[in-house]
């Protein structure tokens, strides 16, 4: 991988690592919707100009209906729901917990018809992952935490249906529209709940700083990165970032929050992560496969941007 690969690897690792952060500095003060409003019109601001000025609009109106589904499991749900349990859960647990998305995605491609066959090693990582969520999520089950478990588990089921429907129904329509889209119709509809939660009094300048880190930082900018990072090195290597980034957010949470850092943090994190990585180990494509394979690889690309934290 070249310098600037590496570079771009390294921001993304950042960039959809510290969401979980800013998201629990946010929901301190400010409402839900407000949150959810913010980030998504920042981002829906910096992004749309962008798709006007590349054209292409007349794909968007093309595929407005799988793009509204793709967005309610993306952004309109999760986004609200990973802010409403972060009022209860640390961010570094609700890391960790999002990072469960690979093992829920083999296991919906699986229900739905993939046809590539699951082996002993792949078996073993949905098990070892599904263990790491038990460990962690087990001695929170119990009051107000098992809602906001509950909660974060759907944000990671949005996150691993999301992609099945970008790879499915949105292949034709570039991923930076699809993105800039999504944002800006999410922005429309938190707009008018946004407005009935404002807050009577001026938040502090660190809520302030969380809420635009969230549109301009972890959304607008990380989005540009993306696209840039698989433009340079491709998609499979570039999404190795997404085993980084639960890392990234357990150490912002320790090092900025003083959350803390336990033995079950890290034994679920060794658990969840290593379960990630092996249930979606790939064999070495046959001759017979290796140009399936390369064909799906632009699906792959609309696949990998969920999961933004």
């Amino acid at each position: 991988m070249s310098r600037r690969g590496w570079i771009l690897f390294a921001l993304m690792s950042v960039l959809w690592g510290i969401p979980y952060l800013m998201i629990k500095v946010a929901v301190e003060s400010v409402s839900v919707p407000m949150v959810v409003f913010t980030r998504t019109a920042l981002g829906a601001l910096v992004l749309l100009p962008l798709v006007i000025r590349s054209g292409q609009l007349d794909v968007v109106r093309r595929h407005w209906r799988p793009l509204l589904a793709f967005t309610a499991v993306e952004i309109l749900g999760p986004w609200a729901l990973l802010s409403d349990a972060e009022n209860r859960l640390t961010s570094s647990m609700t890391g960790l917990l999002i990072a469960a998305v690979p093992i829920v995605g083999v296991v919906l491609a699986r229900l739905t018809g993939d046809a590539e066959r699951l082996g002993p090693v792949r078996w073993a990582g949905l098990l070892v992952g599904l263990a790491g969520v038990g460990v962690l999520a087990g001695p929170h089950l119990g009051g107000g935490s098992t809602w906001a478990i509950c909660e974060v588990l759907l944000v990671a089921l949005g996150y691993a249906i999301a992609p099945m429907i970008a790879t499915r129904s949105l292949q034709d329509l570039p991923s930076l529209h699809m993105s800039a889209f999504a944002l800006a119709i999410a922005a429309l509809v938190y707009t008018g709940p946004a407005i009935a939660t404002w807050p009577d009094a001026m938040p502090s300048g660190q809520v302030l700083a969380a809420l635009i880190g969230l549109g301009l930082v972890c959304t607008a900018l990380a989005f540009i990165v993306f696209f840039e990072l698989i433009r340079e090195v491709g998609t499979s290597r570039g999404m190795v970032f997404t085993y980084v980034n639960p890392a990234v957010a357990v150490a912002a949470g320790v090092v900025f929050l003083g959350e803390p850092l336990t033995g079950t943090i890290i034994a679920s994190f060794a658990l969840i992560l290593g379960g990630s990585v092996l249930a979606t180990a790939r064999r070495s494509p046959s001759p017979t496969s290796a140009g399936a394979e390369e064909a799906q690889e632009g699906g792959a690309k609309a696949a990998a941007e969920p999961a933004s934290g």
